[in-house]
């Protein structure tokens, strides 16, 4: 039985800012027992850092592109849960996120890997474990002001989004040259746009105390986060923009970690739905707010829940 009074679950916790907040959680929060969600190999070297930390904290195998992967790994916390083995069930944190050179690589069932990771698999967890958040409770899903697509956000680096129907999203091939660069950072931000969407809907939908809001670290260098993106988009992660990490425009791991903390910890208050802006409440883009697109993202993220199950 643990003696910790909580729980906060984490994806994306075995580098970069996922780390840094685990680690930050730890030290502030010694009532909490962490739980890193994340593939075993990567999950398990991180844990004597962590356990230097606290004893409480345990790690789950799972592969987010894989909705079996998902729905087990859903299924050891909820019998840790009903056995006592671990304490009720206090915070989400969906940091885990993919950005890749093209749009074109498939997971296990078939579905794009990038809309796969980064929207799917936040549903299909969120979906699994949100009747055992207690009250209050926060979840917190790590977005990108990519998903603004414009000059000022993203210096001409990425393109915007270009929504669509999400069961054309969800397929590899759905954007224009999908095998180029280009098509990658697409996919990208337009997932990153379907977080917030997803934010939304879940907000109208959770119960009163359960707050969901996105998180938007900024620009931070040093995540790991660009080494399969292609093209110059390492080169100016690791070489050009670093530069800035000087200047306020910039964040490193560790600060942003913090930030990431803060928000998870309730130290931001923000009603839920909100877009936080590293320590600030800001909208999001104009285009992000659509409810009636971000209902069709329910059904069909729904539909295809019942289906995968079967």
């Amino acid at each position: 039985m643990s003696t910790a009074t909580h729980m906060i679950i984490v994806t994306g916790a075995t580098r970069g800012i996922g780390l840094e907040a685990a680690r930050d959680i730890l030290r502030r929060d010694p009532g909490t027992h962490l739980v890193i969600l994340g593939r075993r190999s990567s999950a398990e070297a991180i844990m004597p850092s962590l356990q230097e930390i606290s004893a409480h904290v345990s790690t789950i195998d799972v592969d987010l592109a894989s909705t079996a992967s998902i729905i087990a790994a859903g299924a050891q916390v909820e019998d840790q849960l009903d056995s006592g083995a671990l304490p009720p069930l206090g915070g989400l944190i969906f940091n885990a996120g993919v950005h890749l050179s093209n749009a074109m690589e498939s997971t296990v069932d078939g579905y794009e890997r990038t809309f796969a990771v980064n929207v799917m698999s936040t549903h299909q967890l969120l979906r699994q474990l949100h009747p055992h958040l207690k009250t209050p409770s926060r979840v917190v899903v790590t977005v990108s002001d990519a998903h603004f697509g414009d000059l000022r956000h993203t210096a001409g680096t990425m393109p915007s989004p270009r929504w669509s129907d999400p069961e054309v999203l969800s397929r590899p091939g759905a954007f224009d040259s999908p095998e180029k660069v280009r098509a990658g950072r697409r996919a990208y931000v337009t997932s990153k746009l379907g977080g917030i969407h997803l934010v939304h809907e879940w907000a109208r939908r959770l119960p009163e105390g359960i707050d969901i809001v996105a998180y938007n670290p900024s620009l931070v260098v040093g995540t790991g986060l660009a080494r399969e993106t292609g093209g110059a988009f390492p080169f100016l992660m690791s070489r050009v923009i670093p530069i800035l990490a000087r200047t306020p425009l910039v964040d490193t791991p560790r600060p942003a970690g913090r930030k990431l903390a803060d928000v998870v910890l309730g130290s931001v208050a923000a009603p839920s739905g909100s877009y936080i802006h590293r320590e600030k409440i800001t909208p999001s883009s104009d285009e992000s707010y659509d409810p009636d697109r971000e209902l069709r993202l329910w059904n069909w993220l729904e539909q295809v829940r019942g289906r995968d199950a079967t």
